[in-house]
């Protein structure tokens, strides 16, 4: 993904090209001119005319910082590279950095083979090619690299238990909230996989390490980028993290007692236990269906409704419906789009549930939803890409595994055996 586009680039001229990239470039022209301060107070009279637009308050800022901080970089190193080259390669650097994230999400479920399997997909599929050409300066461009990124921290997390990756994901997070308002996608997700676990009983003081610091500190971060400030407590987008983190502390709290008192006492514990639990549980679900009720759009932003209802956009948001890339795809179009990965999906998933553990049926999940969403918007197929990829690597590997198993135990020829 990283070579396309950067020909024509370095024998030609580097052109960014859209009207996204145009207006992301002029923010990144800025910031290198006037620096951080200056950005996030930029009233731009030139956007949205008439009305001007507050830049630091309505951008998601993660790509501006990033190209930003590249360019400050290279500067600093007496490298005099321009604003522009630095934002024409942004992309190309970033599939590469996507790549090399898919290889270890996919190594953490089902080791090094299918990792670099995986890795060598998303480098050639087109669906992502398309977001990642040299010159395509837009937010996807350093987002899917986050979205993968921090799916691997949150796989890694469950498989160690460690705190320390579980820190780095909730960063990883807050890098993915800065970049993309798709960030709604892993705070769903990874409360769905959270309960997956639980209600499959496999819950384990790993699945608890993995979770709580990233909904406690990662929501703490989100409310520090200015345009999703207090929405990262307030939307309907985040109420099922919140509410799988009761969840999650019910249910240590009854392994917990489960340790300490006998099988008798722990029922008549256990029948407490529930009452209180399901009565908090009630009492904020009241609250926030309260607080919810309150809300034309019921706390929902236009987008997720239109995500959850297909109808919703072309019923009360002409503007989402009109943008071509809010309709939902043709059948031709997922075969445009990742092409002949699509018969090797079913093989993946086979191979996750041979055996099933924490980390592939988090990939299946990461599948299934995303097909689902992609389904409903063109746009999305961008997050179905990379889960397509790794559950095709898994099969391909899988499949590899099998065909040079005759070759890998084949007896040695030794010289007795050999025709004098």
């Amino acid at each position: 993904a990283s070579h396309v586009g950067v020909p024509q680039v370095i024998k030609y001229e580097s052109v960014i090209h859209e009207f996204d990239p145009y207006f992301n470039y002029r923010v990144t022209q800025f910031l290198s001119k006037s620096g951080i301060y200056e950005f996030w107070n930029w009233f731009d009279d030139r956007t949205w005319y008439p009305l001007g637009r507050v830049i630091g308050g309505t951008v998601y800022p993660g790509l501006t910082l990033t190209a930003g901080t590249i360019w400050w970089l290279l500067n600093s190193l007496n490298i005099p590279l321009s604003v522009e080259t630095v934002c024409v390669f942004t992309a190309p650097i970033f599939s590469a950095n996507a790549s090399w994230a898919t290889y270890l999400l996919t190594k953490e479920a089902k080791g090094h083979g299918a990792g670099l399997m995986a890795a060598t997909i998303l480098a050639m599929v087109p669906s992502y090619i398309s977001r990642s050409v040299a010159g395509s300066y837009d937010n996807e461009a350093v987002a899917i690299f986050a979205l993968i990124f921090t799916f691997y921290l949150y796989v890694k997390t469950l498989n160690t238990g460690s705190l320390f990756y579980a820190t780095l994901n909730a960063l990883s997070y807050f890098y993915m909230v800065c970049s993309w308002g798709g960030y709604t996608f892993i705070i769903n997700l990874i409360p769905m996989h959270v309960l997956l676990c639980i209600v499959t009983g496999r819950y384990s003081s790993r699945l608890y390490v993995a979770y709580a610091p990233l909904v406690v500190l990662g929501t703490l971060l989100a409310a520090l980028v200015p345009v999703v400030g207090f929405n990262a407590v307030l939307t309907s987008e985040h109420f099922a993290s919140f509410l799988v983190f009761i969840i999650l502390h019910v249910v240590a709290l009854v392994y917990y007692i489960k340790g300490l008192l006998t099988p008798r006492l722990f029922k008549v514990a256990m029948t407490f236990v529930l009452t209180v639990g399901l009565a908090l549980c009630l009492a904020v679900v009241a609250i926030l269906a309260a607080l919810v009720a309150s809300s034309p759009t019921k706390g929902w932003s236009g987008r997720s409704l239109s995500l959850l209802d297909p109808t919703y956009a072309s019923k009360y948001i002409p503007i989402i419906a009109s943008v071509s890339e809010h309709q939902p795809p043709t059948w031709p179009s997922y075969f445009m789009a990742i092409n002949v990965l699509a018969f090797l999906v079913p093989a993946g998933i086979i191979s996750c549930f041979l055996p099933l553990s924490d980390a592939s049926s988090f990939l299946v999940l990461y599948l299934v939803t995303s097909v689902y969403f992609s389904g409903v918007m063109v746009r999305l197929m961008l997050v179905l890409a990379p889960a397509v990829c790794i559950l095709s690597g898994i099969a391909l590997s899988e499949a590899f595994n099998v065909l040079t198993r005759s070759m890998k135990f084949q007896r040695p020829i030794s010289d007795d055996t050999l025709p004098t």
